[in-house]
């Protein structure tokens, strides 16, 4: 008889973030990663949060660079969008017709606009001793990475629940489709943002503004430990 696979050991953030303020030698950093960040097995209705959108000049975070963010905090009982944060900043990279098709920030708009290196101090401190929520890590956390890096000459490090990731984990475990299925059109569950939020009956909000995607990400996690979790599930198994 085949054994079930063992669940993975949960990421101790805990534990990372303290090894971190110990090497960190930018005051900034050193300061996120001293507030630490709660344990593993904490319950996700304990857990403070914040979600996080940035847009982006591109999709590859070492050619393009952040244009924008959002922060949005919450609990899984209240999203407080009066202490919600938007910046734009003037980007390393030039902007593309691409990239303002998508996020409609223009040159007029970044022209006065602070680069991220100005406003990183307030960024972090935002962020410290909350877990981010983000729709797609890999942009969050890469271009975030990339950026403290290029600023600072440090990475930057920090723990992440990703909705994404909570949706394919769900749809992985149902049936792909099959021959047939391809025969008569019909598709594999799309993970986007938008479509996530319809199976859960949230409105559609304008995409691609980083402050409207946090908060549409915040409201689609509310959504998914309601339906699929628990308030006390542990928020280690969620994060990465």
């Amino acid at each position: 008889m085949k054994r079930p696979a063992a669940r993975a050991r949960p990421v101790d953030w805990q534990s990372i973030f303290l090894q971190l303020a110990k090497t960190a030698t930018d005051p900034r950093l050193a300061a996120f990663y001293q507030a630490g960040v709660v344990a593993a097995d904490t319950p996700l209705e304990q857990v403070p949060l914040v979600a996080l959108d940035v847009e982006t000049t591109g999709l590859d975070c070492g050619r393009h660079s952040i244009v924008s963010l959002g922060l949005v905090p919450f609990n899984l009982a209240r999203i407080r969008c009066a202490e919600a944060q938007y910046w734009v900043v003037k980007p390393v990279s030039e902007l593309s017709s691409e990239s303002v098709t998508f996020h409609h920030i223009t040159h007029s708009d970044i022209r006065h606009a602070p680069r991220l290196t100005t406003i990183l101090g307030e960024l972090l401190t935002a962020m410290a001793g909350k877990v981010m929520v983000v729709h797609y890590r890999t942009i969050e956390r890469g271009f975030l990475d990339q950026a403290v890096r290029q600023h600072l000459g440090e990475a930057l490090h920090f723990p992440v629940i990703d909705t994404m990731e909570l949706e394919a984990r769900l749809h992985r475990s149902q049936r792909q489709p099959g021959w047939l299925d391809r025969l008569f059109g019909r598709q594999q569950t799309s993970i986007r943002l938008a479509d996530s939020r319809l199976r859960y009956g949230l409105p559609l909000y304008q995409a691609h503004h980083a402050l409207t995607d946090a908060l549409a990400t915040a409201e689609l996690l509310q959504a998914q430990v309601a339906t699929r979790y628990s308030p006390t599930t542990p928020v280690g198994e969620l994060w990465s």
